[in-house]
């Protein structure tokens, strides 16, 4: 792939300053950049590196000044910053619709239906009556169950798991990995203290625009439906257990962990390693900090909560302040009660 200056100025709305033939091919890192490369300077502490790089190109903001000769050529568009993202998008839409075919040995039964411009890639797996939408990507080693439907443009990477009557909505990316709709952990004890399984027959319903990360697991319902809402981003390592709900545009980081039928409101943040017990609601617009337990239900929206107990962070830093100083306050109490 390789472009103009003029071009990707024209793409990303902005102007070049310097010479728009010149072409790249490559996104660098402005401290690393080098010929053919292009990069972008959005924060101000990495403005030295504007001077030295290499990079034939450096998208800059309108604000920006330069306080020494360049070397580099520079494309100045509103905001840096989203100008590169809107570039990275390009170049990820570009590399995307350039998989078309089906590499072999790939496999999909006769009662399945595929729509046009699919890519299906070595090793690849797809079973009975399955219904799968146009400009689907299916990367080596992806296995997808009987009954399962994908919607358009949505990506199944490498070595991801989809399990029977799984369903999954536009603009998805499933990354490597992962597995959708495997068994929750449902079992019952028993008198003599061992457990039997429960049937897990539900599924998993993935709306439209979501991100599932490499190795993240979402268990399919014991009954009904275990449902990511559209808009929804999801870290690499998480847990999400059966019939759990997660809301629209809802982010959680890696290694946390929801238990089963807890449902998480729309918008919400949740930060790395936070647990979460089961059949609790989270209302809309919560913030969880990472590493935090939640044991009971957040009926308000808005709320930023953070420490073990799923406090109040506010609360939270001033009980910290307290707990951190408790020896020279137990020390304090000691000498007062010697006093007289």
């Amino acid at each position: 792939m390789e472009f103009t200056l003029g071009q990707l100025a024209q793409l990303l709305e902005g102007k070049v300053e310097g010479d728009e033939t010149q072409k790249v091919s490559r996104l660098d890192k402005i401290q690393e950049g080098k010929p053919g490369g292009i990069s972008f300077l959005s924060n101000e502490k990495y403005e030295p590196f504007i001077y030295q790089t290499e990079a034939t190109a450096v998208i800059v903001s309108e604000g920006f000044r330069a306080s020494k000769e360049l070397k580099t050529n520079i494309i100045r568009v509103k905001d840096a910053y989203l100008g590169f993202t809107a570039l990275l998008e390009a170049y990820a839409q570009f590399t995307k619709s350039a998989l078309v075919g089906v590499e072999e040995p790939a496999y999909m039964d006769s009662s399945s239906t595929i729509g046009e411009n699919e890519y299906r890639g070595a090793f690849s797996y797809i079973g009975k009556n399955c219904q799968i939408g146009q400009n689907v990507k299916i990367h080596p080693h992806a296995y997808i169950a009987n009954n399962v439907k994908i919607g358009d443009n949505s990506i199944i990477h490498s070595g991801a798991k989809i399990h029977a009557e799984t369903q999954i909505g536009t603009n998805c990316e499933i990354h490597s990995g992962a597995v959708i709709g495997a068994d929750g952990f449902g079992f019952a004890p028993q008198a003599d203290g061992t457990y039997k399984s429960i049937p897990q027959i539900g599924n998993v319903i993935i709306e439209d625009n979501v991100s599932i990360g490499a190795n993240t697991t979402v268990d399919c319902a014991t009954m009904g439906s275990t449902i990511i809402k559209k808009g929804a981003k999801i870290d690499n390592q998480v847990q999400i257990a059966h019939n759990v709900i997660i809301g629209e545009n809802t982010v959680i980081a890696a290694q946390s962990g929801i238990s089963g039928s807890t449902e998480i409101g729309k918008n919400c943040v949740i930060a790395g390693k936070a647990g979460i017990v089961g059949h609790i609601k989270i209302a809309d617009n919560t913030t969880i900090g990472a590493n935090t337990g939640i044991s009971k239900s957040i009926k308000k929206s808005g709320e930023t909560l953070f420490g073990y107990m799923g406090m109040d962070l506010k609360q939270f830093l001033k009980s910290y302040s307290i707990f951190k100083n408790l020896e020279d306050l137990e020390k304090r109490l000691k000498e007062l009660e010697k006093k007289p």
